[in-house]
């Protein structure tokens, strides 16, 4: 017999037995043992099918509070990024802290600022402002994003990639394995530009992914860029 206390303790409390979704299945199973194998019990399958339907619900809340947060977080250091752009005071500054700063809170393993211009790389005035500034030759930023296809080009592009040459991440283009582009428009009379982001993990940059934060970044630092150029 049960225990008097125990008794006393559910019908004092049901519903704690009946929130606890093991005790219940231990009961409903308990049931059809005694009901034999020749009696179909509707509600015990009623409560399957409930309980998986309860199962793919509760599965899909946690994928969208997980995505929530990944949004927020992936929100504020884009914004993070975007503060950090707006301190230094001369543009050689402006790249320093795009390579160390802004990078480790985007967290890419290199950065690179592509400007098309008609003057020379070997520009002494050009490479003294070091290796994240990358000048091209006019049309370079349309063929690297469309890889010499025609194709309309996004203002953002996500991918997995395997440099072919080292022209634009330098020594490391060994290593990157997705990359983020995003093309700048500098204004009316003046090239393209395009703010590359490379990283190690193939993972971190895909084509799945969302791209309204980074077009976002990308707004506010070719608006920035127009006061540097100006």
């Amino acid at each position: 017999m049960i225990d008097q206390d125990l008794r006393d303790r559910i019908i004092a409390e049901p519903e704690v037995i009946l929130e606890d979704r093991d005790v219940m299945a231990a009961l409903i199973g308990a049931n059809e043992r005694l009901m034999g194998s020749n009696v179909v019990d509707l509600r015990g399958i009623a409560m399957e099918r409930l309980e998986s339907r309860l199962d793919r619900l509760e599965d899909t809340h946690r994928t969208v509070i997980a995505a929530a947060y990944e949004n927020l977080a992936g929100t504020n250091q884009v914004h993070r990024a975007i503060l950090q752009l707006l301190d230094p005071l001369s543009f050689e500054d402006f790249l320093k802290t795009l390579a160390g700063d802004v990078a480790q809170t985007l967290r890419v393993d290199c950065v690179r600022l592509v400007l098309e211009s008609v003057r020379e790389a070997e520009d002494p005035a050009l490479r003294r402002l070091g290796d994240t500034l990358y000048v091209a030759q006019p049309g370079f930023v349309t063929d690297y994003v469309s890889g010499g296809r025609n194709v309309p080009l996004r203002p953002v592009v996500l991918r997995q990639v395997l440099p072919q040459s080292d022209a634009l991440y330098g020594e490391r283009a060994g290593w990157i394995r997705s990359e983020a582009l995003m093309k700048l428009d500098f204004g009316t009379g003046r090239l393209p530009g395009m703010l590359a982001l490379g990283a190690e993990d193939p993972h971190q940059f895909k084509p799945t992914h969302g791209t309204d934060l980074l077009a976002f970044f990308a707004g506010i630092f070719e608006r920035t860029m127009r006061r540097w150029l100006a």
